[in-house]
């Protein structure tokens, strides 16, 4: 399959791209990868069959596991306890603003379908809290038929691809109008730290990250991951099959940043540049999703969407929550904790990676309710 050549090599071309324009450079590796991907799946050189749908979904379960723990080895786990406040006021923030979305498009798009739409409300409510996982239980729950489910699952990545692609491309220039800018030297407990809003995307570059110099730490870091991905994946599976996800991810998670405290480990060299390198991976299978778009509920979808995101941001902006930390906490509600890393890796700022995935990870763990509450509200006002 031409799907796996192109989805492990085309970063690298990503990256010699950002090393040799400034303009790309600036743009950023994660945006340029995932553009690329769009472009491949709109473009019709994909085949649209089971295949390459597995492909995708095989490169994507590949590539985020293994670059979560690469990413939280450098960890500083007390940068994310100063962080956690602000991040619990987002998580909050992010919740009430999906169920506002939610119930706001359903009076606007689902007059004549209250019931279909209610049912929609209600998994879009659990997959922005909670992932494909609370999705899955709801349609169970709510008794949701196969093609109203399939079109929200369907239209949400379409959808996905187009909210990715605002945050990740002007999301910090745009919220950053209304919300502070990240405090770095905050939550580097005072000590001075590079700017994140204006560091270059250098780190991204990897000059030398697969050199022969360089071969020694890339085995050593690789190792370390695919241990905790082993281990995390052996506890996981102790887990009932819903929540297997959930499990897996906190299980990685919690075994990386334990990792973190381990000298040996947090001093291999480059982990995290060698984790974006896989982010770019995901990137670019995750975009070729992308294929066609009918705009039948499409367009509620997409209000929900970029309706949640605004009201969090405002909502945010009272609270004056920062901009990554909202940005982040977004990210990881409506798209899952996996997206974390692919945000961090946009704003450049590793200190949010960890408090990030816990916000969805709480999501996960109330998705099902939320979704299940949402929907019986909204059908009792039809």
């Amino acid at each position: 399959m031409i799907l796996y050549p192109i989805c492990f090599l085309s970063p690298l071309l990503v990256l010699w791209l950002t090393y040799k324009s400034k303009i790309l450079n600036k743009i950023g590796s994660v945006v340029l990868a995932y553009a690329l991907g769009c472009l491949l799946g709109l473009s019709g050189l994909l085949p649209q069959d089971a295949a390459t749908a597995k492909a995708q979904e095989t490169i994507a379960n590949i590539a985020i596991p293994v670059a979560i723990p690469l990413m939280l080895f450098s960890s500083d786990v007390k940068a994310w306890l100063r962080l956690a406040p602000n991040f619990a006021k987002s998580l909050l923030a992010g919740v009430a603003a999906t169920v506002i979305a939610v119930v706001a498009g359903f009076f606007l798009f689902g007059t004549g379908h209250g019931e279909q739409y209610a049912g929609m409300g209600g998994l879009l409510m659990g997959l922005y809290t909670g992932g494909t996982a609370n999705l899955a239980s709801l349609k169970l729950v709510l008794g949701i038929d196969n093609e109203t489910y399939l079109m929200v699952h369907t239209y949400s990545i379409l959808v996905g691809a187009i909210y990715l692609l605002v945050l990740i491309f002007c999301g910090r220039q745009v919220a950053g109008l209304v919300l502070p800018r990240f405090d770095a030297r905050a939550a580097s407990d005072g000590q001075p730290a590079p700017d994140v809003e204006t560091a270059s995307h250098d780190d991204e570059l990897f000059l030398g990250l697969f050199s022969r110099g360089n071969l020694g730490n890339l085995l050593r870091g690789l190792g370390c991951a695919l241990a905790v991905v082993a281990v995390g994946g052996a506890i996981a599976m102790l887990a009932p099959s819903g929540s297997f996800l959930a499990v897996f991810i906190l299980s990685m998670s919690v075994l990386a940043i334990g990792a973190s405290f381990v000298r040996r480990i947090r001093r291999i060299e480059r982990t995290f540049e060698m984790g974006i390198y896989f982010i770019l991976v995901f990137s670019v299978a995750v975009s070729s999703q992308v294929s066609n778009i009918d705009l039948t509920f499409f367009y509620y979808i997409l209000f929900v969407t970029l309706g949640a995101l605004a009201i969090h941001i405002v909502l945010n902006a009272l609270m004056r929550v920062d901009t990554d930390t909202t940005l982040v906490s977004s990210i990881s509600l409506i798209c899952s904790p996996p997206f974390v890393p692919v945000m961090a890796g946009a704003l450049n700022n590793r200190a949010v990676i960890g408090p990030g995935i816990a916000v969805g990870l709480i999501g996960y763990a109330v998705g099902t309710y939320l979704g299940y509450a949402v929907a019986l509200a909204l059908a009792s006002a039809c």
